[in-house]
């Protein structure tokens, strides 16, 4: 069955990573690789799960809810220190890092710029 317009317009066109089943249709983990470079992170086996339970949320969720999120970030990430333990792995933010990692649009409120830097 198609998941996106992109399957429905052009069948066989969108080759997804089995290991992503979740990912948007432009999204692969070189795309992932490279905006992690950016940030100077390289991701390891930790990142790529936070990845893949991003996508997998949006996927499950039309709107995704920044509170929301982070309560099921924490839930799923509980035994290895919850979202403490993300922030270490995303200095930018599990959210709004993650979700740019993951080829996603971060919820609205999940980067406050107005609290300034703490650099």
């Amino acid at each position: 069955m198609a998941q996106s317009m992109g399957e429905i317009m052009n069948p066989g066109s969108v080759v997804r990573d089995v290991d992503f089943p979740d990912a948007p249709d432009d999204w692969t983990r070189e795309h992932a690789v490279t905006a992690a470079q950016a940030d100077d992170i390289t991701l390891k086996q930790d990142h790529w799960d936070m990845i893949k339970a991003l996508q997998g949320y949006f996927a499950r969720h039309d709107k995704p809810n920044v509170r929301e999120l982070h309560d099921a970030l924490e839930e799923a990430f509980y035994g290895r220190g919850g979202l403490k333990y993300l922030y270490g792995l995303f200095p930018g933010g599990p959210v709004a890092q993650g979700c740019r990692f993951a080829g996603l649009q971060a919820p609205s409120g999940a980067a406050d710029k107005s609290f300034g830097s703490v650099q």
